[in-house]
């Protein structure tokens, strides 16, 4: 009533206008501090900034989902060092709704029977829609949703088409960028390794407590 919105708009505006310079001494006028960078991000952040990107990244959320990567053993792992956790079941390419996913499964070389690990695996970036539905559905946790959206190139026909050597990022990757995600999934799952891994434990640890029973 009588313009007194109008006044109110612009004092948050100068509000917002004065915390902008007050927060520049307060970080002694460096534009790129690497302490103030994370501060004025979060919700402790005062007034307005510019984020200078590509120097400046705006940090994303854990939940943020761009396209899906295969999780693999941690390179330095004592016994499955880069072993894939995918079995090549095939779930994720059945929910796809774009169908950018395309998965040919193993198979021993000498009987010729299947295994349960992917022999190829095939992600059109440029169909990816990020909903994130693979990863939901896939029942190993051996698929999830990357962090990294800087994936543009010249060349889509051959660079866009993700192969299973670029999709493959090692189990400390995802902990890198998901910490809390990855904790509970850990604790759902009943231990950081695979399920099969913890399967097998489970079961040899059955089998050295019975032989000692006996």
């Amino acid at each position: 009533m009588y313009g007194s919105g109008v006044w109110r708009g612009l004092l948050v505006t100068l509000k917002h206008f004065v915390a902008t310079y007050v927060d520049d001494i307060r970080w002694g006028f460096r534009r790129r501090n690497p302490a103030a960078f994370p501060v004025r991000q979060s919700l402790d952040g005062r007034g307005v900034f510019t984020v200078e990107y590509p120097e400046e990244k705006i940090a994303v959320p854990e939940r943020f989902r761009f396209i899906p990567f295969l999780v693999v053993d941690n390179y330095d792992h004592p016994e499955r060092a880069g072993h894939d956790w995918c079995t090549s079941c095939g779930i994720c390419a059945k929910v796809c709704p774009p169908q950018c996913i395309w998965i040919v499964r193993g198979s021993d070389p000498d009987s010729g029977r299947p295994v349960p690990e992917p022999d190829a695996f095939y992600i059109d970036i440029d169909l990816c829609m990020n909903c994130g539905l693979c990863a939901e559905f896939c029942p190993f946790d051996a698929i999830k949703m990357d962090h990294d959206y800087e994936l543009a190139s010249y060349d889509r026909t051959s660079n866009h088409i993700y192969d299973k050597r670029r999709l493959s990022k090692e189990f400390r990757y995802w902990q890198s960028i998901a910490p809390t995600i990855a904790e509970q999934e850990a604790s759902a799952r009943g231990g950081w390794e695979h399920k099969d891994v913890l399967k097998q434990k489970a079961k040899d640890a059955k089998a050295v407590a019975s032989e000692q029973a006996e």
